[in-house]
């Protein structure tokens, strides 16, 4: 009996012994410290594994965080963009907005030109329609019977005579221009004070173009000499600038000429005109009955 529990105690002593050195290298090991730092070996090595299990977790997270940073930031160059082009599209309309402005000011400085170049009143209108046919040469104004157009009243420009007031209403007014067919006005090649070369002016049937008959042949007329209104129609005052010559058919001394007349004011292009506030003086009437005769 004493000894079988011999060799039991034979059999437990060797793995008693390599548990003891086993606790006492852990104790070493933990004791164990580098010699440049002072720190614990196994802390070392702990903290080298769970770098290696870290690394790659931090890399992912990394990676993941960085992404989801890339489309908050595209998102946020995308919402900057289309406010730059909304920017952009803004400045692009207040600059035509400033050139509309500047023109409007030119056209209206060449009315208010006009108007120091003559004696009568004037009321400024924009051209909000036109129909420039053959048969229907005419335009609409933004003037009416409530500001104080009145049917013939003279249509101009600071270039020269558009037409006149063929049509009123309470807002708007009708203008027949000058190179309507078949509309006459009296004018005079020159000087109005000094030339003889009086006739009627009315429209060629080409456009832009003005055709004036009843000069004389007799008359000497001359390409680029100006044309203007004598006041004989009774509806246009004399005057006022219709174009210059820039063709002279004569046949004989005897016959009346035909000259052709460049209009001074860009009709096909005008936007703001001047209404002149012009009424011809009233015509004398004449006698209806005979000198001698007896009245009852």
């Amino acid at each position: 009996m004493a000894e079988r529990s011999q060799k039991e105690v034979w059999k437990i002593t060797p793995w008693l012994m390599l548990l003891l050195l086993l606790c006492n290298f852990a104790l070493m090991a933990f004791d164990a410290r580098q010699t440049n730092t002072q720190q614990r070996v196994i802390r070392v090595w702990a903290q080298t594994a769970a770098d290696f299990v870290q690394s790659p977790v931090t890399f992912v997270g990394s990676a993941i965080t960085n992404y989801f940073s890339s489309i908050s930031s595209m998102r946020t160059a995308q919402s900057e963009n289309d406010v730059l082009k909304q920017r952009v599209q803004e400045l692009e309309i207040e600059v035509q907005t400033n050139k509309g402005l500047t023109v409007e000011n030119e056209r209206l400085k060449s009315l208010l030109e006009l108007k120091a170049n003559t004696n009568y009143k004037f009321l400024s209108a924009q051209v909000i329609g036109r129909d420039t046919s053959a048969w229907f040469d005419t335009s609409i104004i933004d003037r009416g019977s409530l500001d104080g157009v009145k049917l013939n009243m003279p249509i101009v420009t600071n270039g020269g005579l558009v037409g006149r007031v063929t049509a009123v209403s309470p807002l708007t007014a009708q203008v027949a221009l000058i190179t309507k067919d078949k509309a006459g006005l009296g004018a005079v090649v020159g000087t109005l004070e000094v030339s003889n070369a009086n006739g009627v002016v009315s429209g060629s049937g080409q456009k832009e173009i003005l055709e004036m008959g009843y000069v004389p042949g007799s008359i000497e007329v001359k390409i680029g000499e100006s044309v203007y209104t004598n006041g004989q129609d009774g509806i246009y005052p004399a005057g006022l600038k219709l174009g210059e010559v820039i063709e002279v058919r004569a046949d004989s001394a005897t016959q009346p000429q035909r000259i052709f007349i460049q209009p001074s004011a860009k009709l096909s292009a005008m936007q703001e005109v001047a209404v002149l506030l012009y009424e011809p003086p009233p015509r004398p009437e004449f006698e209806k009955t005979l000198p001698n005769a007896k009245k009852k």
